[in-house]
């Protein structure tokens, strides 16, 4: 009989827990489980179970109880799309997202191939100017030039991106421009329509009638705070990507209609405590031909790993944080209601409506004023539907960061069912090895299930075997992007 281990002396609570799971005689499913999350930060712990049945014979083809895990609980990814919160999970939004851009562009996903010769736009529209900033100007011919301070600024100066005189920058205006960056975009597309039959000189019924625009864009944040947007923005033919556009439908159309949606979309805000706004893009823009050969600068794979890598990334390269500010029992009010219909201070932010102070913040003073600008300007009553106190941290945007119009090409949800369907083929077929009932295509299956979810985490020793997973995922890769042979 094996005598318990003694694991008085080990101080660290992760290792503790470690060596009692690898002293039990399931230690191997518990790393297989932890290794099928591929180092996601933050599994879902769910309890319950799943069981399929055959319709006709009743006979049970597949089952699964989360009380037959050693932990008695399933682990599943969580899927944050975030990198600063789940590099793994984000790195399979953006693959999936990698895939549906370049399906739009090359075709491929149930989208026809025909579609690399429409008329393609990169597109990259970005936010005015509220005050001189730092930054690092350029020549002509692109020589690096002193900032308006005097000095010429490092790629990673911390001042890059913040105002030259803080008292004079309109954060109000820096605000609300975020705030409504996303009903801006949804303005551009309307008004891009309306000028592309202005340029062609037809009716807009009649360029709906023989032209669809389809499009897709993801938001990025610049050092200043603000966001711009990157669009991928195609023609097709009136019945979508099977059919060509046509002829009249060129590149240099999609260009000069660009330029005219960009001059007339416009938002008016009226505040009795600002006056009024008027939310508009700034004059830079750019329009550049997406090449389908491989010579081209912008080719199909460049810009749908480009559109990629910003699609799983939030506010956290201004400098700010990635988590909301709100206090949630009160919901940032900074008052709950009281069991007499009266309101009392909410004890857990002692009334401020902050889950932390904004002054404790870790953040330079540029991205701490914005912050405190979103938060006053969400509590006042004209902005109330704004929320904007719910959106502080990420300096007042609150629209989706990457979106597309629904004929641009396959969908998200499309995909993962592809890989969910992936992962039963080959679980159907680990059963046939072991001489397990499958289905097959005459099979009519019935599943029922029950789940609940528990918590979100790892017990300590789980989390040290998921840094090692973490850390094989990476350093594979390095290896991969080294071309270095395995040693």
């Amino acid at each position: 009989m094996r005598r318990p281990l003694d694991l008085r002396h080990v101080t660290s609570p992760g290792l503790r827990d470690l060596i009692e799971l690898a002293n039990t005689p399931d230690f191997d499913r518990v790393t297989e489980q932890i290794r099928d999350l591929r180092g996601c930060t933050s599994p879902v712990n769910l309890h319950g179970w799943t069981l399929t049945t055959d319709q006709t014979t009743k006979e049970v083809v597949r089952s699964y109880r989360s009380e037959d895990e050693p932990s008695g609980r399933l682990l599943t990814a969580c899927g944050n799309r975030r990198a600063s919160r789940c590099p793994a999970c984000s790195r399979v939004y953006a693959a999936d997202t990698y895939h549906l851009i370049k399906a739009g562009l090359s075709g491929g996903k149930n989208v026809a191939e025909t579609v690399r010769n429409h008329p393609r736009a990169f597109v990259t529209l970005t936010a005015p100017s509220f005050g001189p900033v730092h930054n690092r100007p350029t020549t002509d011919a692109g020589r690096l030039r002193p900032c308006a301070c005097g000095e010429t600024h490092a790629e990673d100066a911390p001042e890059l991106g913040t105002p030259l005189n803080p008292a004079a920058y309109d954060y109000t205006g820096a605000v609300l421009w975020n705030a409504h960056a996303g009903q801006l975009w949804a303005r551009f597309t309307t008004y891009l329509r309306r000028a592309l039959a202005e340029h062609l000189d037809m009716s807009q019924k009649a360029l709906n009638t023989a032209l669809r625009v389809s499009f897709a864009k993801v938001a990025e944040y610049q050092k200043r705070g603000l966001v711009h947007f990157h669009a991928v923005i195609r023609f097709d033919g009136p019945d979508g990507h099977t059919t060509e556009p046509p002829a009249w439908a060129t590149f240099d159309a999609l260009r000069v209609a660009v330029g005219l949606a960009v001059e007339r979309a416009r938002l008016t805000v009226e505040s009795n405590s600002i006056g009024e706004r008027v939310i508009a893009w700034g004059g830079r823009y750019k329009v550049d031909p997406i090449s389908a050969l491989d010579s081209g600068e912008l080719t199909d794979a460049k810009v749908a790993g480009y559109v990629a890598k910003y699609a799983t990334k939030n506010a956290e390269g201004t400098g700010t944080v990635d988590r909301t500010l709100m206090c949630r029992p009160c919901t940032g009010r900074g008052y709950v209601r009281g069991p007499d219909r009266f309101h009392d201070m909410c004890a857990d932010c002692d009334g401020t409506g902050q889950a932390e102070p904004i002054k404790a913040l870790p953040v330079q003073q540029h991205v701490r004023q914005m912050i405190r600008t979103a938060w006053a300007l969400g509590h006042l009553p004209e902005f109330a539907e704004l929320k904007l106190w719910k959106w502080a941290h990420m300096l007042g945007f609150r629209g989706h960061f990457s979106t597309k119009s629904r004929a641009y090409s396959t969908t998200l949800g499309a995909l993962r069912d592809v890989r969910r369907a992936w992962r039963v083929a080959q679980a159907e077929a680990a059963r046939a090895r072991a001489g397990l009932p499958t289905s097959d295509e005459n099979t009519t299956l019935v599943t029922a299930s029950s789940w609940t979810y528990l918590s979100s985490g790892y017990r300590p020793g789980e989390e040290l075997l998921a840094a090692q997973v973490r850390h094989d995922i990476a350093h594979a890769e390095r290896i991969k992007s080294e071309g270095e042979p395995w040693l």
